[in-house]
């Protein structure tokens, strides 16, 4: 128990655990965009493809 307790507190005061924090929220950030950009082309795309289907 003492190993374990030991090598967590290695990891928060190591400067590794607020890194990957960073790295997580970053991630977070990205997907959000993604998401968010793909509601707004799919959208779109939905659009163009009944203005398409319509004209055919």
């Amino acid at each position: 128990m003492t190993k374990f307790v030991a090598s967590a507190q290695k990891f928060i005061k190591s400067e590794d655990a607020p890194t990957m924090v960073e790295y997580g929220l970053l991630v977070a950030l990205i997907a959000i965009v993604v998401a968010a950009a793909a509601k707004v082309l799919g959208t779109n795309l939905s659009s163009l493809f009944a203005a398409v289907a319509g004209s055919v």
